[in-house]
């Protein structure tokens, strides 16, 4: 999976778009307890996420690959998880 948007939600929720359109949603809470995510427990470390394709990475230095998300995400029907983002968030790769 190459991710083409990627967008943090309340609830340590990541929304993903993937480059073929499939779209979902994220769970970034189990890997809070790890001394790498630990920072990404304050919102604002949480948004700050950059979109590498393959990966994703936070300024902290935590990242995780597409694959692991794509494993663990909840696939989504439609986009309502993308209208709820709050603006400037969008982290598009590019």
């Amino acid at each position: 999976m190459n991710i083409a948007e990627i967008i943090p939600k309340e609830n340590y929720l990541l929304y993903v778009r993937s480059d073929d359109g499939r779209s979902g949603l994220f769970d970034v809470t189990p890997f809070l307890e790890s001394e790498a995510f630990a920072p990404l427990k304050k919102q604002e470390e949480f948004e700050r996420i950059q979109n590498g394709g393959y990966f994703v990475e936070w300024a902290c230095g935590a990242d995780l690959s597409a694959d692991t998300i794509e494993a663990r995400w909840r696939p989504l029907a439609n986009d309502d998880a993308r209208q709820s983002a709050p603006a400037g968030a969008r982290a598009s790769r590019g």
